[in-house]
């Protein structure tokens, strides 16, 4: 990890900060002047800047903004007195992560310091991600099937169907299918046949000669041409008309077509795959289908789950999906406030990830701020939600009670029955308990009680949250809405078992 950048001119402050950050085990480096720390970018840049704004020479705020147009994605925060706030603002209009107004609380210095090192990393990771597997992102165990049957068909050219609703992402999974196969040299020749007339079909498949029919004035390759040696995927295929399905069929059973018009037979080498959203063994049912084609088609089938079946995933897909329309339009990406990702986490999206990545784009344009909170969001979102029937909630013990403040690890197993137990009763919430066992603490003269029971409630967090995730660092950290790094030291410093190494 880089190291935390403090720049101020008065060396007081840079000292008190290197102090506290150096307890935490974190790295620093530090510049009297905002010119020292531009010159020093030339040669590496830090994992989150603090910046006094008033200083000889140039300003925090210049800095600020060189280091925006040269580093967008580094979260800065700005050292301002209380009188300054104009410039506060300015900083936020500038990009500031936050500003952290003097006299400050040091503790609230490191922890502010702190949900910037989280974000960068977080940042940090979905770059990295991006640059290494562009194609398909998701950590859900539905995802990790599709992946590993995308692993054992690497070294397969046999005909694949892609089943699942739309918007769910079928094209990526045929590309991926693709590019991890014997063919990925080869071209890979999408269609969706479903956006094509019926009279267009057949000769955007095999093509047509010259003369073939009014307006053919030359000869034409089709796709099965177009693909030759590589992969063709024919997306929505239970849309196709039955005479065409016919001739498809043929396809796939010799390997020979003919262009319409032609009389030449030509040989086709290319792997097939398939997608639908339909149910295709209904069609066939009803004679819409052929049955024999159905067949030829599912020799591998590839279920892709909805969004809503993959929830844990939205938080790392509306990530990637604003820092990639970010960058598309240039500005920097916007950030979800943990209040609206646990909105989006709970919506149903019938549309899938086509649908959140609309939304994605919709954010990076129409938001106000950097940060994006419920109200931000477009307002029939929202209203939608709000007016989605709730199902009926019950109080359940927690997951993990051992993990709990000992004065009520023991009677959080009763809350539930004690709440349920009669209608219209109230049972003890969680936070009483806690207050009660504080109270306890405070009254025998327990010392570091916020110690004590701060590192309780983190390995209870993160207890259960491993729990959740069969023991998935990355899955746990997504779900508590901290960065990868943070619960990695959270686990070694609670001493928490059960996690596995991602």
């Amino acid at each position: 990890m880089k190291p935390i950048w403090i720049v101020d001119d008065d060396e007081s402050i840079r000292w008190v900060l290197e102090k506290a950050l150096a307890r935490e085990n974190l790295a620093t480096q530090s510049f009297s002047s905002a010119r020292d720390a531009i010159a020093a970018l030339q040669n590496g840049t830090p994992q989150v800047l603090v910046s006094d704004i008033r200083m000889p020479g140039a300003s925090g705020l210049e800095l600020l903004q060189t280091v925006k147009a040269k580093h967008p994605g580094i979260p800065v925060i700005i050292i301002t007195a209380f009188s300054d706030l104009d410039s506060a603002v300015s900083a936020f209009q500038g990009g500031a992560f936050e500003y952290l107004a003097k006299p400050f609380d040091v503790d609230k210095a490191v922890e502010l310091i702190r949900r910037a090192l989280d974000e960068s990393l977080r940042e940090t990771d979905i770059e990295q991600g991006a640059a290494q597997t562009p194609e398909i992102l998701g950590q859900a165990p539905a995802m990790q099937d599709v992946f590993r049957a995308i692993g054992r068909l690497s070294q397969s050219n046999v005909t694949v169907l892609i089943t699942g609703e739309s918007g769910s992402g079928k094209e990526l999974v045929a590309r991926a299918l693709h590019k991890h196969s014997p063919r990925a040299s080869q071209p890979f020749v999408a269609l969706n046949t479903a956006a094509i007339p019926k009279d267009l079909l057949e000769s955007e498949l095999f093509g047509h000669e010259r003369g073939a029919f009014t307006g053919a004035q030359a000869m034409r390759r089709g796709r099965f041409e177009q693909a030759e040696g590589g992969t063709l995927f024919l997306d929505e295929i239970g849309d196709m008309p039955l005479d065409l399905q016919t001739r498809l069929l043929r396809v796939l059973s010799d390997g020979h077509f003919y262009r319409v018009g032609g009389h030449q037979s030509l040989k086709a080498n290319v792997r097939v795959i398939a997608a639908t959203h339909q149910n295709l063994e209904q069609r066939v049912r009803e004679g819409l289908f052929r049955e024999d084609l159905y067949h030829r088609l599912n020799v591998i089938r590839l279920r892709l789950p909805s969004l809503r079946e993959r929830s844990e995933d939205i938080p790392i897909l509306a990530r990637y999906f604003l820092a990639q329309s970010a960058r598309q339009l240039g500005v920097e990406a916007k950030r979800l406030s943990p209040q609206a990702m646990q909105f989006l986490s709970q919506l149903e999206f019938p549309g899938n990830v086509r649908q959140l990545e609309n939304l994605c784009n919709w954010i990076t344009v129409m938001a106000p701020g950097q940060t994006v909170e419920i109200k931000d969001l477009p307002q029939d979102l929202v209203e939608e939600r709000v007016h989605a029937p709730q199902p009926a909630q019950t109080v359940a013990a927690p997951a993990s009670a051992a993990a709990l403040p000992a004065a009520y690890a023991e009677a959080a197993a009763g809350v539930a029955a004690a709440s349920a137990s009669a209608d219209g009763a109230a049972g003890a919430s969680w936070i009483t308990l806690l207050e009660t066992e504080a109270a306890q603490m405070l009254a025998s003269e327990q010392p570091e009680v916020m110690d004590i029971l701060g590192r309780q409630f983190e390995a209870a967090l993160i207890k259960v949250a491993l729990k959740h995730t069969h023991g998935r660092k990355n899955d746990a950290a997504v779900r508590l809405g901290i960065g990868r790094n943070t619960i990695t030291r959270k686990i070694q410093e609670l001493g928490i078992g059960g996690a596995e190494d991602d």
